[in-house]
């Protein structure tokens, strides 16, 4: 009995411990990224933005941010501790260890004769003939007997003084920290115990992995339903034209399961009157496009207006349900945009090629969704050779603006990107109409908008050129700039009423054929993972080189930092394709901003295989060399013009004509420069 109120004591502390093993280094770790993040801000300060309230960190604001799932299990664990720290101390009954003098309150080396007469005094206080409290019968027998026996019986006192105890050595016992209930199994006890071990060992996994697997079922990863990647991947088509996409990106399952009302068909009517000209509906035949518009499934129709309410400002026509669904709706389209993006680049063909054209489309969709632009904004008009889609993200310019900065032979955003301060603060004020403060709001934002460079860099590992069958590795370093001196940061999107992170998608494609050959999602937020991936690919590739110690040392240092000062390293790998000249091209292309994507030209030669051993039965061909110099590559350029695939928001004109003077230079297998701006391209005609 005595061993099981020892355990039973001891099982606070057993649930203290499994608390505190791991709540403990979490919270330090919480601190720790807490600590470590940056105090300057990272998100657009202009004063629209600021109005939005999206950033207003209102003491509301601050409890919503703190009040997530995993904070609040925290402070409940750390409370719960605190809880079971104040039982241990002051509520559960203290182990002590067997003094037979303390027992009987006498001072340790006493004479007999003080031994007996504490006995003495003791057993009229304690004997059961004069008590009879079961439990001062119990601390007479258990102590104070067992105590005067150790101190007087010659045999129980040098037990004693061998082994601590008056019975001798005591043998070894083990025993379960539980309650003193669950471990009596005589009556009900025993089914509690049972119940306990039932629902702890077996029912609550069983629970656990039903609820896991059922989600898992349904979602993915990145939280899409699997019925959503299904649809996206059926629907997807490589000459999917990019006003295409929107059809494609509404048949979401989560845009089908938002519920449509019968309350909506008047504000979604009044909608659909606002933003039908976005709707590419035949004007000769506007009866019956009409009627095959509203012909479609409910959800597909309420959806599709929507998005255009976004794109288009025309959200007062919203009752408060619909506005409901329009924030679902947009919270919702970063990740299935994500998808649909995936969905474009997988490996289609037999050569492992994704699409280009509708991968263009769908971030040119998500630029817009995020900047609420119209996507025939995109169309080149009025002198822009891009359209106006750039401009109109900025704060306080509209169509009025437009047409005056067209006086001035403005052509393209990155000629007001280009200007000084001083001279775009004159162009604003003076020719724009803007206030002062109006154009302070439009230099902050153009001080967020990244700017980008591409070092690419193409090679065979351990060769000198590229043979058809060998695996090419790719390098790209991908630099970063901002005026504003920020890496990381929060696109200037007001109209968008979620946080959103800008990302980047950086692509290898042959525009000619239609073909993605590498593709991969670029991040300038998470600075530690990004160290962590260049260090480890560094690592890799200069031990695959048989480079020594220290020069691995070195360059992973250099890489390192370089990511810390706003780069990121791309690396992939393909199989070199047949022999022949291959004219591709790297975009780097921005999921947020609209005229900050960049292209690049690589000439790529493959030669036939000769190589012998392991990768061909071939003689090795000495001095081979995989990628042309610079006057075969001029050569090359002179004989194997191609046409750039233009979006179809451009018009054909002669400024959208190649020109190779813009693009970055190759020579030997290496692409440095900014590249040509290709905000506005697409990735074909639109011939389907």
């Amino acid at each position: 009995m005595a061993a099981s109120e020892e355990n039973s004591a001891l099982f606070p502390i057993f649930i203290l411990t499994i608390i505190a093993l791991p709540l403990v280094p979490y919270t330090i770790l919480k601190l720790c990224r807490a600590a470590s993040k940056k105090t300057k801000s990272i998100h657009c300060e202009c004063s629209v933005c600021s109005r939005s309230g999206k950033y207003r960190k209102s003491i509301f604001k601050r409890i919503s941010n703190f009040s997530t799932w995993s904070n609040l299990t925290v402070v409940l664990l750390w409370v719960m501790m605190g809880i079971l720290v104040y039982y241990i101390k002051h509520i559960s009954r203290e182990i002590q260890v067997f003094e037979p003098f303390s027992i009987l309150g006498l001072e340790s080396g006493a004479s007999d004769s003080e031994i007996k007469k504490a006995y003495r005094r003791l057993s009229i206080q304690y004997h059961p003939d004069k008590n009879p409290d079961p439990e001062a019968h119990k601390y007479f027998v258990e102590y104070i007997s067992k105590a005067y026996q150790a101190l007087t019986d010659p045999i129980s006192r040098e037990n004693f003084e061998k082994y601590g105890h008056p019975d001798g050595r005591q043998g070894f016992q083990m025993g379960i920290a539980l309650p003193q209930f669950l471990l009596n199994i005589d009556g009900a006890s025993g089914g509690i115990l049972l119940l306990w071990i039932v629902g702890v060992c077996i029912l609550l996994p069983l629970v656990i992995a039903v609820v896991y697997l059922s989600r898992s079922s349904r979602y993915t990863g990145n939280y899409v339903m699997h019925q959503t990647l299904s649809a996206y991947y059926y629907f997807m088509k490589p000459s999917l034209a990019p006003s295409k996409v929107m059809d494609v990106f509404i048949k979401a399952a989560e845009y089908m399961e938002i519920p449509v009302r019968r309350t909506d068909g008047e504000p979604l009517q009044k909608l659909f009157m606002l933003v039908r000209s976005e709707l590419n509906l035949d004007l000769k035949n506007i009866k019956q496009e009409q009627a095959k518009f509203w012909k479609q499934h409910p959800a597909l129709v309420k959806t599709q207006l929507l998005i255009q309410a976004q794109l288009t400002h025309k959200t007062e026509a919203l009752s408060p349900d619909l506005q409901r669904d329009f924030k679902r709706v947009l919270e919702l389209a970063p990740r299935l945009l994500e998808e649909l993006m995936k969905m474009a680049v997988i490996p289609r063909s037999a050569q492992g090629h994704g699409w280009l054209r509708p991968a263009i489309g769908v971030l040119e969709l998500s630029q817009c969704v995020i900047q609420a632009v119209p996507l025939s904004a995109r169309k080149a008009a009025g002198g822009f050779t891009e359209g106006i889609a750039p401009f109109l993200q900025l704060p306080h310019f509209n169509e009025a603006i437009m047409k005056k900065l067209a006086r001035k032979k403005m052509r393209t955003f990155q000629e007001l990107r280009d200007m000084t301060p001083h001279e775009r603060a004159e162009l604003l004020t003076q020719t724009a109409g803007l206030s002062a403060a109006e154009a302070q709001d439009v230099e902050t934002v153009l001080e967020m908008m990244p700017s980008l460079t591409l070092e690419v860099t193409c090679e065979t590992e351990g060769e000198e050129g590229i043979q058809e069958g060998d695996i090419v590795t790719i390098h790209t370093w991908v630099n970063l700039k901002r005026t504003n001196g920020l890496v990381g940061a929060l696109p200037h999107a007001p109209s968008y009423p979620f946080h959103k992170e800008e990302n980047f998608w950086f692509l290898l494609a042959d525009p000619n054929l239609n073909n993605v050959w590498l593709s991969q999602k670029v991040s300038f937020m998470d600075e530690a993972t990004a160290v962590t991936a260049a260090s480890k690919a560094i690592e890799e590739t200069m031990e695959g080189a048989g480079a020594n110690v220290k020069e691995t040392s070195s360059a992973v240092k250099e890489a390192v930092e370089r990511v810390k000062s706003g780069s990121r390293l791309v690396m992939g790998k393909f199989q070199a394709p047949g022999e022949g000249n291959y004219n591709l091209s790297c975009y780097l292309l921005c999921d947020s901003w609209i005229g900050c994507d960049i292209k690049t030209s690589l000439k790529l030669k493959v030669l036939k295989r000769t190589r012998a051993g392991t990768r061909g039965g071939y003689a090795v061909e000495e001095g081979a060399v995989g990628l042309e110099d610079g006057v075969e590559e001029e050569e090359e350029i002179e004989e194997e013009e191609y046409d750039d695939y233009e979006s179809e928001y451009s018009e054909d004109d002669e400024d959208n004509k190649p020109d190779t003077k813009k693009k970055g230079s190759v020579v030997n297998g290496k692409a440095h420069g900014q590249g040509k701006q290709s905000s506005s391209e697409g990735s074909g005609s639109d011939e389907e």
